[in-house]
This record gives C-alpha cells, sequence and structure tokens, in this order.
C-alpha cells in the first residue's frame, strides 16, 4: 500500500495499472483545510454524471473523504465513523481497505479503488491501487492531497496543489482555483460532465444549527468546472452569515 500522509510532497504513480480501461470511473478530486478558519472542504470533477453523488463524505469537526476510481461508497462512511473514534487518516486508508473483502474482485476490484482521508486539523492520507485506471495517481501539500485516475498525466495532480498553495481567498475559491489547474494539466482524458464542492465547519453555515457552509453540485454540463466556479463566484460576492453569533467562518 503506497500512502501519503499530512505535508508528504511525493506523488505515487500506478504505472503497473492495467493498460485497457475495463470501468468508467475517470475522476479528480482535492481535500483542503484552511487553519485561519477551520474549514475542512472538498471538490472533485468527472466524466460521469452526477459525481457529487457519492464521491465526497463530510462532517463538520470530524474531516472529509474523497473515494473514487473502482468505488466501494462505503468507505466514506467508514472513514468518517474512524475519523470520530480518534483515529488519524494513515491508519483508517489503511484498515478501510484491508477490511475490504473484495466482493467483486473480477468486475469491481478493491485493487482499483483510489480514496483520501482528511481530518479536522488537516491532516490527511491517501491512496490509489495498482489497477487504477492510468494514469492514477494522488499528490500532496500543506493542507491538501489531490487524487484522480484515466487522466491526462502527473500535471493534473500537480497543477491541483500547486494552485489551491498559490490562490487567496476562501476556501471555496481555491478549491475551485485546484479544479481548474487540474483541467490545465489535461484533466480526465475522457472529458468533462459533472462536478461538485462541499465546505463544512460546525454551527457556521446560514441558518441555525447547520455545519454546511457550502455545498454545490453540477450534475450535467460541458464545462462544469466553468459552472462551479460562477456559482462559488456569486456565492463569495455576498456571503451568508451563520445565524450562530459566535461563527466567524464566513468573515474570512
Amino acid at each position: 500500500m503506497q500512502l501519503e500522509f499530512h505535508h508528504g510532497l511525493r506523488a505515487f504513480q500506478a504505472s503497473d495499472a492495467i493498460s485497457a480501461p475495463l470501468w468508467d470511473t475517470g475522476t479528480f478530486s482535492i481535500l483542503g483545510f484552511d487553519p485561519a478558519s477551520g474549514e475542512v472542504g472538498g471538490a472533485v470533477q468527472s466524466r460521469v454524471f452526477s459525481v457529487g453523488n457519492g464521491v465526497l463524505w463530510a462532517e463538520a469537526n470530524v474531516g472529509i473523504v474523497a473515494t473514487q476510481a473502482i468505488v466501494d461508497v462505503s468507505y466514506g462512511r467508514q472513514a468518517l465513523d474512524l475519523l470520530r473514534k480518534g483515529q488519524t487518516p494513515s491508519a483508517i486508508v489503511k484498515r478501510v481497505w484491508d477490511n475490504d473483502s473484495d466482493p467483486l474482485p473480477d468486475t469491481w476490484t478493491k485493487q482499483g479503488r483510489q480514496f483520501a482521508v482528511m481530518n479536522a486539523r488537516g491532516e490527511y492520507a491517501a491512496f490509489t491501487g495498482p489497477k487504477a485506471t492510468p494514469w492514477a495517481g494522488h499528490k500532496g501539500g500543506q493542507y491538501a492531497t489531490a487524487q484522480g485516475n484515466i487522466l491526462a498525466g502527473a500535471d493534473v495532480v500537480n497543477n491541483m496543489i500547486e494552485a489551491f498553495e498559490n490562490t487567496t481567498g476562501h476556501l471555496s475559491q481555491r478549491l475551485v482555483a485546484a479544479l481548474e489547474g487540474g483541467q490545465r494539466g489535461g484533466g480526465d482524458t475522457r472529458g468533462q460532465q459533472s462536478a461538485a464542492l462541499v465546505i463544512v465547519k460546525k454551527d457556521c453555515g446560514v441558518w441555525l444549527h447547520n455545519d454546511t457552509i457550502l455545498r454545490l453540485q453540477v450534475d450535467d454540463n460541458p464545462e462544469p468546472i466553468k459552472e462551479l466556479r460562477r456559482l462559488v463566484d456569486a456565492w463569495n460576492e455576498r456571503r451568508p452569515r451563520s445565524a450562530t453569533p459566535a461563527c466567524k467562518s464566513n468573515d474570512n
């Protein structure tokens, strides 16, 4: 198992993966943390319909998870549960994958899973299985991890981390900048279709007792990242304040 944890900067390439795609799974995503606001979030793009329906899993005061490639959606629920119990992202990645019974090894193998886990402090780990369809891999930076499969190459994840770290503004703007960077690197080799973004912080969403700062989905669009950018910019023009007086997350 190949892992990246916390601030590791080495990218993993699944160069020995199968040569011909068996699964319609190409996706690239980023998980990120803002230490100034305490917000944690993620963004994703794919050439599949409604990618936000299963890739990103987030919970305030807990963390965020991306599960993609040969997806087992239960990885999201399992990882959040283990984060609540105080386990480290690296331990969670290993435990969830090791405990995967691989129920469909011939048609949906665990060897092709790709997922990343980030806790509420921005510590993370990522894994790319050896049978994730190439190019597949992940790259870590400071408070961010980017991962993808069926990509044009390593420039996709490299550009995502660079864009995240060199963009100022709200976490939502930095996450979208990362997707834009990935697309400039060639993105999903099959093209574009859907994108999604989620950001959480306890009680800091609009209205009362709402942990969701922002949740957006572009389910079917020839330029989903461009549309996601439009929505994020519109939200940031008049950023709604939480009903909780003590919450400062949206004042940044």
